[in-house]
């Protein structure tokens, strides 16, 4: 059975968008959520909201409960996650305002919980391909028919936050290919793979980073400016997209058959 789980990052912390909402209370053996589940109804369609940042954005990015917030989605029978995050650009092209559906990833995080399994047991989960394809061509063709500014394809570097990047650190990302920038993204899909659950990512592009000498150094009263104006087309997209989600078989749900030791 479909079931539809959707991350909101900054901008998401009020579920107004759903009906017919309940709040459910969960524990799990990886300790305490973000905050409550919030599970409420899109048209006719069931959907579970985890609010990553807690409400009010009280969590900052590396005490995210990641394995809390993935387990508990997963024990609810999410299959499918569409995460939302606010990203700086580190490319000229992709403006303030404009999203990225992000097909890679890298890591530059320090101090992360990216796996449910330790002590005896190894997973080497295979990551060639983070995001689900398939979920990916949905919401890449939502946007366009929506005709919402969008990017289908993007590099997305994670760092530990909560500080912002060096200008020396936001060049040094271009170098490698990172075409945005962030602070949530993993390990939250690593652990979605593990659990088997479709996932995929709508980047809000929010500012130019720090690269950019033409552009005010990146502040939080920037990024939440741009969101506020950002997030309806978000939510649009969601809306347009979980009712086009049709398949449950997928290389997402069974890939970590193959990666325990």
């Amino acid at each position: 059975m479909i079931r539809i789980g959707m991350i909101g990052g900054s901008g998401f912390d009020d579920p107004d968008f759903l009906t017919d909402v309940r709040i459910v209370k969960k524990g799990t053996p990886f300790g305490a959520l973000s905050h409550d589940l919030v599970i409420g109804r899109v048209g006719d369609i069931e959907v579970v909201l985890m609010l990553r940042h807690g409400r009010g954005h009280r969590i900052r990015p590396s005490a995210v409960n990641y394995r809390a917030n993935i387990w508990a989605m997963k024990d609810l029978g999410v299959t499918h996650i569409i995460a939302t995050t606010a990203c700086g650009s580190l490319r000229e092209e992709i403006f303030p305002g404009h999203l990225v559906f992000p097909d890679q990833f890298i890591d530059f995080t320090r101090t992360r919980k990216s796996t449910f399994h330790e002590g005896d047991q190894v997973v080497h989960i295979g990551m060639g391909d983070p995001f689900c394809a398939r979920l990916r061509d949905l919401l890449i063709q939502t946007a366009a028919r929506l005709d919402i500014a969008h990017h289908p394809t993007g590099t997305v570097v994670t760092i530990e936050g909560p500080r912002f990047s060096t200008r020396a650190e936001s060049r040094m990302f271009r170098i490698l290919g990172a075409d945005v920038i962030n602070m949530s993204t993993v390990p939250e899909v690593v652990l979605a793979r593990e659990a088997g659950i479709c996932y995929a990512a709508a980047a809000m592009s929010t500012d130019y980073d720090a690269w950019h000498h033409s552009e005010e150094p990146v502040t939080w009263d920037v990024i939440a400016a741009t969101m506020a104006k950002n997030v309806d087309h978000v939510k649009k997209i969601f809306f347009e997209t979980v009712r086009a989600i049709d398949y449950e078989e997928c290389s997402c749900r069974t890939a970590v058959d193959a990666a325990i030791v």
